[in-house]
């Protein structure tokens, strides 16, 4: 874990930090290149987007060059991408360097969890992947900061500099990483080529049908949570402070508790705190459409925070898990599909029962969601973490 905290954790904090620099000024630019409401919503969700569609493709060019020149890589098509949305004066333009962000943000985050896979002993996994996660979440907490600063200096463009910055610095020191001596899976190791995408859809059908359907329901809980508060903040009628105090405070929360719920995790099993975390969020989630100002606002959405800070790396743990030593890449690069399925499910699932309904329904069936997904984790979940696989 001290060799490889510096050239893993350093770049994915530096990540983090530039994904929370521009992620508020994105839709700010569109609008300012003359998008609509609509227009602007559509260019930020073409991040999420790029990654979806980039998962299999990165795991298949990490088989095939390795972790490090992906995390490498991922970097280069993230500055080019910047850069791009810098000088770009048409909207076009800047919805490709925001979708090519996303791209590259699929490759770095598959390198990056496939290498840390094979690099930490299965003992330390989950402190290793909530560590990984805790630490991104940190990094995109701050960028806002500090892209705020940047923005009073130079304007919408300072964010988008400040990331540029982030990212060169963070491939500079992946650049650093030692790469796997060994590294089974790629076509021409010694033990034999890279199972197919296909071939492990078929291995993996069963898994990917049951324990991979709640890793997309605890991606959708999760991604729905980060658009429930806002809204149902702006239905009590708060203002945008009080709002943005309590969207901060239930992050801080969530920053706090990653190591302590790795632990557990490889000391108790990935039960002991999937369930829980699925639970609090879900119990948090049904409570709050009956709160009615700022105070009770404010618990529910800390309980909401802890449920979620306790979870951080659970998704990677569990793919790190069950991933093979042979096509390692490929399944990890599936594994993060079902995920981003769910991210980009959460909130739409939400939009379609609020205009359904209405918004305080539409919040009880996403908690009811993290219900469920408790549920399933506990049933399709082994009682204890599998065994190391060399």
């Amino acid at each position: 874990m001290r060799a490889i905290a510096v050239p893993v954790f350093g770049p994915t904090l530096l990540f983090g930090v530039a994904q929370g620099a521009i992620l508020p000024v994105i839709p700010l630019t569109a609008r300012d290149m003359g998008a609509s409401l609509a227009a602007a919503a559509l260019v930020v969700t073409l991040m999420g987007l790029g990654s979806l569609v980039s998962n299999i493709p990165a795991s298949l060019l990490t088989a095939r060059f390795g972790e490090r020149m992906g995390l490498v890589g991922a970097s280069v098509l993230t500055l080019v991408a910047l850069l791009l949305c810098i000088l770009a004066h048409d909207l076009w333009l800047f919805a490709l360097g925001v979708l090519l962000i996303g791209a590259a943000s699929a490759e770095f985050n598959l390198a990056r969890q496939s290498y840390l896979t094979a690099a930490v002993p299965p003992t330390l996994r989950a402190r290793a992947m909530s560590t990984l996660g805790g630490v991104g979440r940190i990094g995109i907490f701050a960028g806002p900061f500090v892209g705020a600063l940047a923005i009073h200096l130079a304007g919408l463009a300072g964010a988008y500099w400040v990331a540029a910055v982030a990212v060169a610095a963070a491939g500079v020191v992946v650049w650093t990483l030692p790469d796997l001596e060994s590294r089974p899976g790629r076509a021409g190791a010694a033990a034999g080529p890279a199972p197919t995408v296909r071939h492990l859809l078929g291995s993996y059908g069963r898994l990917f049908a049951t324990l991979g359907v709640g890793v997309v329901l605890v991606s959708a809980v999760r991604s729905a949570r980060q658009v429930v508060i806002p809204l149902w903040a702006d239905n009590l009628g708060l203002d945008a402070t009080t709002t943005s105090l309590i969207y901060g405070l239930s992050g801080a929360v969530d920053m706090l508790v990653f190591y302590p719920a790795g632990k557990v995790m490889d000391q108790k099993g990935r039960s002991a705190v999937a369930v829980p975390s699925m639970a609090l969020m879900g119990l948090g989630l049904l409570a709050m459409p009956f709160t009615h100002g700022a105070g009770s606002l404010l618990l529910v959405a800390l309980l909401v925070g802890l449920g979620n800070g306790i979870g951080s790396g659970l998704i990677m743990t569990l793919g790190a898990d069950h991933s093979p030593a042979l096509g390692r890449p490929q399944f990890l690069g599936i594994w993060r599909f079902l995920s981003d399925v769910g991210n980009s499910g959460g909130p739409a699932l939400l939009s379609a029962i609020t205009a359904v309904a209405t918004l305080s329904v539409g919040i009880g069936a996403t908690g009811a969601l993290g219900l469920v997904a408790a549920a399933v984790l506990w049933y399709w979940i082994p009682r204890s973490a599998p065994a190391a696989r060399t």
